[in-house]
């Protein structure tokens, strides 16, 4: 992780980009692995970790609607966790993360490792879905991490 938090760091402060996150389940995970990194404050922002609904609501503006008809884990409220940061950070690269780490938690439908990771440059969207399989919480909040760097810096290069 921390090589990739690297080439991200490296990446975004020759293209001149600043980032930002709003994570749930991660727990600010992601955040730490690029504030980890020498240098990331010239191109990190603001890292929100808005794990209740209530926070998701109040500080990232998802309509209370969104979350009632599709829950906090879902395609519609990583989508709008994506956009209403990028309106608050003024960021070039937003990145949104909500999904079940485990181990409880999970349905049938929503299953433990279940997440949701939205990114943001410029006007282009796009949110990812993902089953992952992890031996538990953490495993699944790293595994997480990675997916989202490994976006950002697909979306540098």
């Amino acid at each position: 992780m921390n090589k990739l938090a690297k080439k991200i760091v490296k990446l975004l402060e020759k293209k001149k980009l600043k980032a930002s996150f709003a994570e749930s389940c991660t727990g600010g995970l992601l955040s730490s692995s690029i504030t980890a990194i020498s240098g990331s404050s010239k191109v990190f922002t603001l890292g929100l970790i808005t794990y209740s609904n209530q926070a998701k609501i109040k500080m990232l503006k998802v309509p209370k609607k969104i979350i009632a008809n599709h829950g906090a884990v879902s395609y519609e409220t990583c989508l709008s966790m994506v956009k209403n940061l990028n309106r608050i950070s003024k960021t070039n690269i937003c990145i949104s993360v909500t999904g079940i780490a485990g181990p409880k938690g999970g349905t049938k439908q929503k299953p433990v490792g279940l997440v949701y990771i939205g990114i943001k440059k410029g006007k282009k969207i796009q949110v990812n879905k993902y089953f992952l399989k992890g031996k538990n919480r953490t495993s699944i909040q790293k595994a997480t991490v990675n997916k989202s760097l490994n976006l950002i810096l697909r979306l540098l290069k």
